[in-house]
C-alpha cells in the first residue's frame, strides 16, 4: 500500500486526475502535487479537495527542466514519501530544440532531466521507499495504421542516447513529434535500468495510451493540433477502435502501475502492439532491444553526462 504519493505536473490533465483518483483509495493519506506554478498548484489544491472532500494534499514547487529548481525540491520534502509517478512531461512545443544550460533540449530535459535528479535524490537522501512510475509512449514500438515508425537506434550507444538528449542524433531537421519517441526511449531504459540497481523498489514504466482530455495536442503544430484535437480524438480514433480512451482511463493506468502488484519492476507496459488504448502488455515481447541491459545502461550513462 502506498500512504503517500508524489506526483509531478500534478496541476492539470492526467497528472491532477491520477491525484484525484489516490486520494480516493482508503489508504492514501497523502498526495504531493509537484507543480511549477504557486498559482496554478493552488487553484489545482482546491479543485481536488472540492472533488474528493480529503484535505490531504500538499504542494511543492519545482520545475523538472531545472536541475537546481529539482535539488531544492527534493530539501522541501521532510518526510520519506512511498511512490513518485513521473508525469510531468510532454512534447512542450515550440522550445523542443532550444538547448538549457544542462547541455540538454529543452524535450529531453523537461521529460528526463528532473526526473532523474529526483529519484535519485530521493533515493540518496531516504526520502523514497516503494515505487517510482515513468509515464512513457507508444511511440516507441510504433502503430503501424497511423504511420507512427518504432525507434529505431543504429547502436544504441552512449553517445548515440547522448545525441538523442541534445538533439544533434537529429541533424538539421528536429522534428519534435519524432525526437519524441526517442526520449521517451531514453527515460524508459533508464527506468529499467534502476530496476535493476534498486531490485528493494519498484520501477514502473507506463504509457497512459491515447488519452483525451490532455492539453498534450496544444503543443503540436497549428494544423497538427486542429487535425489530432478536432477531427483525430473526438472521431476517427473512436471509430477504430483500440485507438483512444478518456482521461480517467489513463490515470488509472498510473494509479494501478504503482499499487497493483501484477505489475513487475523493470517493465515497460503499454497497449498491445499496434493500439493506443486497451488492456496493457509488456512491450518487450516484441521490441526486444527493451531486454538489452547494455543498451539500458548506456542510456543511463549518456542522461548523467549532462548532470552537474
Amino acid at each position: 500500500m502506498n500512504e503517500s504519493i508524489l506526483i509531478t505536473g500534478a496541476n492539470t490533465g492526467l497528472g491532477k486526475e491520477t491525484a484525484r483518483q489516490l486520494a480516493l483509495k482508503q489508504e492514501t493519506k497523502k498526495v504531493i502535487l509537484f507543480c511549477r506554478n504557486q498559482a496554478k498548484a493552488e487553484a489545482a489544491k482546491k479543485d481536488l479537495e472540492e472533488q474528493t472532500g480529503k484535505k490531504i494534499f500538499e504542494i511543492i514547487i519545482g520545475d523538472v527542466s531545472d536541475a537546481n529548481s529539482v535539488r531544492k525540491a527534493v530539501e522541501n520534502i521532510k518526510e520519506p514519501i512511498d511512490a513518485v509517478i513521473l508525469n510531468a512531461g510532454g512534447m512542450i512545443g515550440k522550445m523542443a530544440a532550444k538547448l538549457t544550460p544542462s547541455g540538454m533540449n529543452e524535450l529531453a530535459a523537461t521529460n528526463i532531466l528532473g526526473h532523474v535528479i529526483l529519484v535519485e535524490e530521493l533515493i540518496k537522501n531516504d526520502k523514497l521507499k516503494k515505487a517510482v512510475l515513468y509515464p512513457s509512449a507508444e511511440a516507441i514500438p510504433g502503430v503501424k495504421l497511423l504511420g507512427m515508425k518504432p525507434v529505431s537506434m543504429k547502436t544504441s550507444s552512449v553517445n548515440e542516447f547522448a545525441g538523442v538528449l541534445d538533439g544533434s542524433y537529429f541533424g538539421n531537421k528536429f522534428d519534435a513529434t519524432q525526437a519524441y519517441g526517442y526520449v521517451k526511449y531514453a527515460a524508459t531504459m533508464w527506468m529499467l535500468s534502476m530496476a535493476r540497481k534498486y531490485p528493494d523498489l519498484k520501477f514502473v514504466v507506463m504509457s497512459p495510451g491515447n488519452t483525451g482530455g490532455t492539453n498534450a495536442p496544444d503543443n503540436l503544430p497549428p494544423a497538427m493540433k486542429f487535425m489530432l484535437k478536432y477531427l483525430m480524438m473526438p472521431i476517427v480514433f473512436p471509430l477504430i477502435g483500440g485507438m483512444v480512451h478518456k482521461l480517467k482511463v489513463g490515470a488509472k493506468r498510473f494509479v494501478d502501475g504503482i499499487s497493483d502488484e501484477q505489475y513487475k519492476s523493470g517493465i515497460f507496459y503499454a497497449s498491445k502492439q499496434g493500439k493506443l488504448s486497451g488492456d496493457v502488455v509488456d512491450q518487450s515481447t516484441f521490441y526486444t532491444d527493451l531486454k538489452n541491459t547494455t543498451f539500458q545502461d548506456n542510456a543511463d550513462k549518456a542522461i548523467h553526462h549532462f548532470i552537474k
